[in-house]
């Protein structure tokens, strides 16, 4: 959210984040209303100046109207659950997630590309691969992920957390993020990403594509419309043990990062948000119903693989 901030504010819009007391946004012409813990309990929304042309939510919420009648757009990042209904200008982070929550309004994440520079050197050697998502987290799969490089005998590098193994091919990374994040990513030749469940996005496979990495996943949820030709969607296990062996693809390091770039850069996001609070402020619905999570089981089942 910050980034899309920054790029409104950079458009000459009066942005104003409603967050936590020591954010540092103000060098980026965001003014700041601090909410601390008694605020978000005690009504938050009273902070909202009452002039704002538009409030566009990071949380699945609705404000009443006899609160603040003000338009209303909301982003949803994650799952729902059986039953779960969404605010009417919902906007949804891909078509997959869109549809699973019964309505046709998304706009895909992206990145600022300006914080993932496009690496000196794209020579890949197919030996290093990389696994980014919560590592404890069984809807990301890294089980199969492990099973795959000890298969092919190449190198997994496991950044979000750690998993325990005897493997001279399993590596641990812990949790890193920034430049030490970046340098790992530059190292490996593909993220695998063999999700098991509707996955709404996964920001991941596009960090990675930044740097020139195919991404080798599974087929659910955005994974088909994210990765495109950048990459494999499997079907199955043994198709994706296959991918991660061969190392066949479509696209080289300079088309993957062209490819990102073309999709998922923060300018196009923010121009797309900009179109959708034109409509909202103009007193057009997002969706002709409030969207609903659409299936009887729960997100985080595992879906076979």
């Amino acid at each position: 959210m910050f980034w899309h901030m920054k790029e409104l504010a950079s458009l000459g819009h009066q942005v104003i984040l409603l967050g936590h007391p020591e954010s540092n946004v103000k060098d980026y012409g965001i003014k700041l209303i601090p909410l601390d813990k008694s605020i978000i309990r005690n009504g938050w929304e009273k902070l909202i100046p009452k002039d704002a042309d538009l409030i566009h939510l990071q949380i699945s919420y609705q404000i009443p109207k006899e609160i603040i009648d003000i338009p209303q757009v909301c982003t949803i990042h994650g799952n729902g659950q059986p039953g779960e209904i969404f605010h009417e200008n919902a906007v949804f982070v891909s078509g997959a997630h869109a549809k699973l929550h019964s309505s046709n309004s998304f706009v895909y994440n992206a990145i600022d590309f300006d914080e993932y520079p496009r690496p000196k050197h794209l020579h890949k050697s197919s030996n290093n691969l990389l696994f980014l998502a919560k590592a404890s987290w069984s809807v990301k799969n890294l089980k199969d992920c492990k099973t795959a490089a000890i298969k092919s005998k190449k190198h997994l590098h496991i950044a979000g957390g750690r998993s325990f193994s005897f493997s001279k091919y399993i590596h641990n990374h812990g949790l890193i993020g920034g430049d030490e994040k970046l340098k790992l990513i530059r190292k490996c030749d593909a993220l695998l990403f063999p999700v098991r469940w509707h996955e709404p996005f996964g920001l991941a496979m596009i960090e990675a594509m930044s740097q020139g990495l195919p991404v080798i996943g599974s087929h659910y949820g955005s994974l088909p419309e994210v990765i495109g030709p950048a990459g494999r969607s499997c079907k199955s296990r043994a198709e994706f043990i296959d991918a991660v062996s061969d190392f066949n693809f479509h696209l080289g390091a300079k088309q993957i990062i062209e490819y990102a770039q073309s999709k998922f850069a923060i300018s196009a996001y923010t121009k797309s948000y900009l179109k959708l609070y034109g409509r909202v402020i103009s007193g057009e619905s997002l969706n002709e119903k409030n969207p609903y999570y659409s299936l009887e089981t729960r997100a985080e089942e595992l879906l076979p693989f």
